[in-house]
């Protein structure tokens, strides 16, 4: 037990070094499905039956294969043109076209809670359809998007664990190679469980706050989540 928390004591600043790189492969993610993922929702509710298929294509494909099978998919698409490819930059963004599959659900949702009334209202008013979109509908569609896009982070940063496999020196892959070496492997993984854990509480903190801040008089939770789709 002893020379256990040793190793444990001994190897946390690796480990722990690893965070920056899960946190911030899962920011570019986030980032990558939010600026993505919104137009879309709006081409999903809004657009033409030509948008609207494409956009069906693209979140049947991607929230239907596994991320490990994209993992090695982009990584030997990479290979095959010629690339040198990075393993970090394979994780962002196959976790960001991933989220941004997703991401586009709980907009979609959460626009279509909604009143269909107000568009119209808009209409009457004068407002073009993209105008009363980016000015309307759009800004309480994002804060009814809080929850899902909270349950979104935290599923994304679970899912950051199997970058691993491409040797992306996140939390995961920091804590394996210790393991390796020392052989204490349910400590080091013991480590990670808890290092993952904290973040997840973390941030869901600070969302949870900003969704207290922002949230509309009116709407509650249980209305905005009304047509969000999450992942099983």
């Amino acid at each position: 037990m002893a020379s256990s928390l040793q190793v444990v004591m001994d190897a946390l600043p690796f480990i722990l070094g690893g965070t920056v790189v899960t946190v911030c492969a899962v920011a570019i993610a986030l980032g990558m499905g939010l600026v993505f993922g919104v137009p879309m929702a709006v081409a999903q509710v809004y657009g033409n039956g030509l948008a609207r298929r494409c956009v069906g294509l693209y979140v049947w494909f991607f929230r239907g294969v596994p991320i490990l099978v994209l993992l090695f998919l982009f990584y030997g698409l990479f290979v095959s043109c010629g690339l040198n490819p990075n393993p970090f930059l394979i994780s962002c963004c196959v976790m960001g076209c991933t989220s941004t599959a997703y991401q586009s659900q709980i907009f979609r949702g959460a626009i279509q809670s909604l009143p269909q009334g107000q568009l119209k209202a808009a209409r009457a008013l004068g407002m073009h359809d993209a105008g009363a979109i980016r000015s309307i509908i759009l800004p309480q569609a994002m804060r009814l998007s809080i929850p899902g896009w909270a349950n979104e982070f935290s599923i994304l940063l679970k899912d950051s664990a199997v970058c691993y496999v491409l040797g992306t020196q996140e939390i995961m892959s920091r804590a394996n190679a210790v393991a390796a070496r020392t052989h204490e492997h349910l400590a080091m993984f013991a480590v990670a469980g808890v290092i993952y854990f904290v973040l997840t509480v973390i941030v869901l903190a600070l969302l949870r706050r900003l969704e207290n801040a922002v949230q509309i008089p009116g709407y509650s939770t249980g209305n905005g989540m009304a047509g969000f789709e999450c992942k099983g």
